[in-house]
């Protein structure tokens, strides 16, 4: 079976969304938890379909579990990177006006 092919920058809900990591959806759906706790928006893209949530019941009957895009807004890469390096989300200067 051939791997499936995620853009690096794709336009999602019309936004720039930036490919984080390809890996397995269990995984991916732990990392999703964790950038959610410290307010990283997340999506996760499957051959067939973008996910925003995933109920635990989609997971527990068998829904798509192989290897997944976890997607970030571009505007959220950054942060998302720090923390999933267990770093300190890096937050943008304050604009001094």
């Amino acid at each position: 079976m051939t791997e499936p092919a995620y853009g690096q920058v794709v336009t999602y809900q019309g936004d720039p969304w930036v490919l984080l990591f390809t890996m397995p959806r269990i995984v991916a759906e732990s990392y999703r938890r964790l950038l959610a706790e410290k307010g990283v928006v997340t999506v996760i893209r499957t051959p067939f379909q973008w996910v925003m949530s995933s109920p635990v019941i989609e997971i527990e009957t068998g829904g798509y579990m192989g290897d997944v895009g976890l997607y970030v807004p571009q505007v959220q890469e950054r942060e998302a990177l720090a923390l999933m390096d267990g770093g300190p989300a890096e937050q943008e200067p304050a604009d001094e006006r």
